[in-house]
């Protein structure tokens, strides 16, 4: 099966549906964020930390939280972190109502942007509201929304909820391996949420069908922007 023939599906629905791409961007981000949302305050108020509910052996609810931060750094880079995350989803949407329109664009390439800025936004939303409306007690206990004494920090600093967990298959490499040897590996042992999906589902899109809309999209921006300095000077 040829790219296009995986493709058309969704081509298809979007030709079909009778919603301009500015409305169907919109439709969608406002489902992945809720769909987001509602899963993780749903999970914030049932599980506790650490919480892990078999649904089958390869599926778990998993509820665990994250900074966003890689290797341990302080708030001040949380911060600036958070605050760029917010710049980058004000691209998206500028990215998207630029090229919405133009000739060439199909409702596909502006359907896997729309998923990305979502899942950013809905990961945003976490780390800027959740340390004000939840509380964090101590295991088995689970958090409350609007908790009157109070959330565990302040704006900005919330933690982004995870749960979605899918141990396929683990194994332990064979003790003569070099460096691997004898530990122990498991697949897919990441933990994520809806907002994580959405966004890798975007990126994949746009990297295996609309490479070319993309190269279209950024032509037709750099030529705006020529054509505004010409008429400028």
């Amino acid at each position: 099966m040829t790219d296009q023939e995986i493709r058309k599906p969704l081509d298809k629905i979007s030709k079909s549906s009778g919603i301009s791409a500015g409305w169907l961007a919109l439709i969608i981000a406002f489902v992945v964020i809720i769909a987001d949302q509602t899963l993780k305050i749903w999970i914030k108020t049932n599980f506790y930390i650490g919480e892990d509910y078999e649904i089958f052996r390869w599926f778990h609810i998993k509820f665990i939280e994250n900074n966003g931060m890689a290797f341990g750094l302080e708030l001040w880079n949380k911060l600036v972190l958070t605050f760029g995350r917010i710049i980058a989803v004000a691209l998206f949407v500028w990215f998207i109502i630029k090229v919405k329109d133009i000739k060439g664009i199909r409702k596909g390439f502006i359907v896997a942007v729309a998923l990305i800025a979502a899942g950013a936004a809905g990961n945003i939303f976490d780390c800027v509201f959740y340390g004000k409306i939840f509380n964090n007690p101590m295991p088995p206990q689970v958090a409350e929304i609007f908790p009157a004494d109070g959330g565990y920090a302040g704006w900005f600093e919330g933690k982004v909820v995870d749960m979605l967990y899918f141990p396929f298959f683990d194994f332990y490499w064979p003790e003569w391996m070099p460096v691997v040897g004898g530990s122990y590996y498991e697949f897919f042992a990441y933990i994520f949420n809806i907002a994580d999906s959405s966004i890798c589902i975007g990126v994949a899109l746009l990297i295996l069908f609309y490479s070319k809309d993309a190269s279209v999209a950024f032509k037709a921006i750099g030529g705006d922007s020529a054509k505004t300095e010409s008429e400028a000077k």
